[in-house]
């Protein structure tokens, strides 16, 4: 069947399936509210103008008339679980409420097709716009659905396939920063624990990590990378491996937050206490004696930001997309000097 996609690049309607299917407007909202009473051959005509068409039903179409707005926002992050992300939320919340608009929070948990289908839903429920930290990797269909979203913020992770306003940390600075904290600090032997170097995120860190030693005359010993622990307990058992393993280890760089839990944990566990710089500043670091130094960015800078540019596109404005680089910021507790070594 032939059929002519809508014209303008604007969004296909249940008119415009009808139209090329040959069919009645109804007997379309029949088909899309899964009513099964319907001819096959019609049936059939109509999921194939759907597909070639790329329709999206509007579940909120009865209650938006043209050129209003529906005062959703999405946004799609990580986990929400983790302390980061939901102060992430709750920054871009405040954000958003203050404009009016009630805001939408999913997890992806790193999954392109659970990404993907979140992005879809909340395409289907006319949000006005969308803030996403995308996965290390989105899948192929990311680009094309990045195309349907009215309004698009990228945040955390900067992907070049998309055309669209973006907010990072200036991570390999922050990396650099941490390790050469550690150095400063006496320590020579330093781990790098985080997650998977896949990451931006995480990769970028490392590259400071080790380009940091590096320029201390330092080489790098791969046995002291730990990558791919995401949960607190993860980062833990990996830390005990490590310092249960004979290899000299004087120092951690804990490349987020969860990371840093897990070796405080891994501390604990075998009585010791070395030197230590988390990356991304989290509530427990205050805690123990000594508290741990962070090289952090502001989470609440990221969320504010992300909610006014997106306000700005919603309310039109057509300029150029932006790339907001936060700068990296150092917060000393005493945690990065070797001679605070002791036992726990």
């Amino acid at each position: 069947m032939a059929v002519r996609i809508a014209a303008n690049g604007r969004r296909a309607t249940m008119t415009d399936v009808a139209r090329a299917a040959g069919v009645s407007l109804k007997t379309v909202s029949r088909f899309v509210n899964g009513e099964t009473n319907i001819d096959q051959g019609i049936a059939t005509r109509i999921a194939e103008a759907i597909t070639a068409l790329n329709f999206r039903r509007n579940l909120a179409a009865a209650s938006i008339r043209p050129g209003q707005h529906s005062q959703l926002v999405g946004l799609i992050i990580e986990d929400v679980a983790n302390p980061f992300y939901a102060a992430l939320t709750r920054s871009v919340e405040l954000g958003l409420r203050a404009a009016g608009m009630l805001l939408l929070a999913a997890s992806s948990e790193e999954d392109p097709d659970q990404f993907c289908r979140l992005v879809e839903q909340l395409i289907e429920r006319r949000v006005d716009g969308l803030i996403v930290v995308p996965p290390s990797d989105p899948g192929a269909r990311w680009p094309g659905l990045a195309r349907e979203i009215p309004a698009l913020v990228v945040l955390d992770r900067y992907d070049p396939q998309i055309i669209a306003d973006s907010i990072v940390a200036d991570d390999e600075q922050g990396g650099r920063d941490a390790t050469a904290l550690l150095l400063e600090g006496g320590s020579r032997n330093i781990a790098f624990v985080g997650e998977a170097l896949v990451l931006p995120t995480i990769a970028s860190r490392h590259r400071g990590y080790l380009s940091a030693l590096t320029a201390a005359g330092l080489r790098p010993d791969p046995a002291l990378t730990i990558d791919g622990v995401r949960t607190t307990d993860e980062a833990s058992a990996a830390m005990v491996a490590l310092l249960q393993s004979g290899i000299e280890v004087d120092a951690v760089f804990a490349a987020n937050n969860r990371a840093s839990m897990g070796a405080l944990r891994a501390f604990r566990e075998l009585g010791i206490r070395l030197a230590i710089v988390g990356f991304d500043d989290f509530e427990a670091a205050t805690l123990v004696e000594p508290a741990v130094t962070v090289v952090t960015h502001s989470v609440a800078d990221m969320g504010r930001l992300a909610a006014e540019l997106l306000l700005a596109r919603v309310g039109g404005l057509q300029s150029a997309p932006q790339q907001i680089i936060l700068p990296a910021i150092t917060i000393r507790r005493g945690s990065e000097r070797s001679e605070n070594h002791r036992s726990a």
